[in-house]
C-alpha cells in the first residue's frame, strides 16, 4: 500500500466503524503564514479537542482518520466544487476567507484565489478523501455494512450562522438520506436519554463527507455529530477573541458527554455488526 502522507493519520481497526475527524487539525503550512492575519485566528474555527473528546474509538476497534491540517488551509468537509452545502445560510468557503464571526483571515488583497484554491485542492483535498474512501472500501469489503460517523463541534453562539444558542447535540443525516432510519433513530434517543438538547437535522444536516459516503444502499451507513463546545469543554458563551479560545480540555468536565459518545458509537457497531 501507497504509503498516505504524513499529515495524515489513520488508526486502522478490524469493526465495521470507520470514524472521520476531518477538523481538528491545526497545522497550516509556512507557505501560507505571512498571507494570513494572524495564526491564532487562523485555528480559531478547530474543532478543538475532539481528537481527544474521541480518543475512546480505536479501542472500540473502529478505524480512524484524521488531518493535522487546518480548515484555514482548506475545508475537507465542504463541496469541492464549491457549492454551498447550506443555500441561503452563511456559512464558510471551501478556502475560508473569513472566521466564523465574519473576521477576515487573510491580510488584505492576500486571499487564495482560483489557482491557489486548485493547489489545495491537488495538495490536501484529494488527498484526505483518497484516503477516507480507501479506508471505507476496506472495511466495507470485511464486513459488508459499515458505519461512518463524522465528528465535530462548534462554538455554541454564533450569531452570524444560526439564531440563538445551538443544541448540545446535532445530528446530521442529510435529512435520512445518508443512513438507515434505524441506526438515525438510535442515536436520536441515545442523545434524548442524556438529558441534554439535542436536534436530528436542525442547522446542520452533515457536510460533504456525510453526504458524500452515506450510502445506505450500499452497505455504507453515515452520520455526523456537531457538538456545541460546552457539551465538552468550559465555553464562554458569544464572541471570543482570538487570543482567548480554546480553553483547555479538562477530562472531568468532558466525562459525562464522552459516555454518551461510547454509548453512541457502540451503538453503529452493533446496528452494523446486525446488519452485516
Amino acid at each position: 500500500m501507497t504509503p498516505y502522507p504524513h499529515w495524515i493519520s489513520v488508526t486502522r481497526g478490524t469493526a465495521p466503524l470507520v470514524v472521520s475527524l476531518p477538523h481538528t487539525g491545526t497545522d497550516i503550512p509556512d507557505e501560507f503564514l505571512p498571507d494570513l492575519v494572524s495564526l491564532e485566528r487562523a485555528r480559531k474555527d478547530a474543532d478543538w479537542w475532539i481528537h481527544l473528546l474521541y480518543d475512546f474509538a480505536a479501542g472500540l476497534g473502529a478505524t480512524v482518520v484524521r488531518t493535522s491540517i487546518s480548515r484555514t488551509v482548506i475545508d475537507v468537509n465542504r463541496d469541492p466544487s464549491g457549492v454551498s452545502l447550506y443555500p441561503g445560510q452563511q456559512t464558510t468557503e471551501l478556502c475560508p476567507t473569513t472566521t466564523f464571526d465574519g473576521e477576515p483571515l487573510y491580510r488584505e488583497g492576500r486571499a487564495p484565489d482560483a489557482a491557489a484554491i486548485a493547489a489545495r485542492k491537488a495538495a490536501y483535498f484529494e488527498p484526505y478523501h483518497a484516503v477516507l474512501a480507501a479506508e471505507i472500501a476496506a472495511a466495507k469489503a470485511r464486513h459488508g455494512v459499515i458505519a461512518l460517523y463524522d465528528c465535530h463541534s462548534i462554538r455554541s453562539v454564533i450569531p452570524r450562522l444560526f439564531e440563538g444558542t445551538l443544541p448540545e447535540f446535532n445530528i446530521g443525516t442529510n435529512k435520512g438520506a445518508s443512513c438507515d432510519g434505524e441506526l438515525e433513530s438510535t442515536v436520536r434517543d441515545i442523545c434524548a436519554g442524556s438529558g441534554r438538547p439535542y436536534v436530528l437535522n436542525g442547522r446542520f444536516t452533515g457536510g460533504y463527507i456525510t453526504r458524500q459516503y452515506g450510502r445506505p444502499a450500499e452497505g455504507v451507513h453515515a452520520v455526523q455529530m456537531e457538538l456545541a463546545c460546552r457539551a465538552y469543554m468550559s465555553e464562554p458563551l458569544g464572541y471570543v477573541a482570538d487570543d482567548a479560545w480554546p480553553t483547555p480540555y479538562d477530562p472531568a468536565y468532558a466525562a459525562p458527554v464522552r459516555a454518551t459518545l461510547t454509548q453512541i458509537l457502540e451503538a453503529c457497531l452493533a446496528f452494523a455488526r446486525a446488519r452485516a
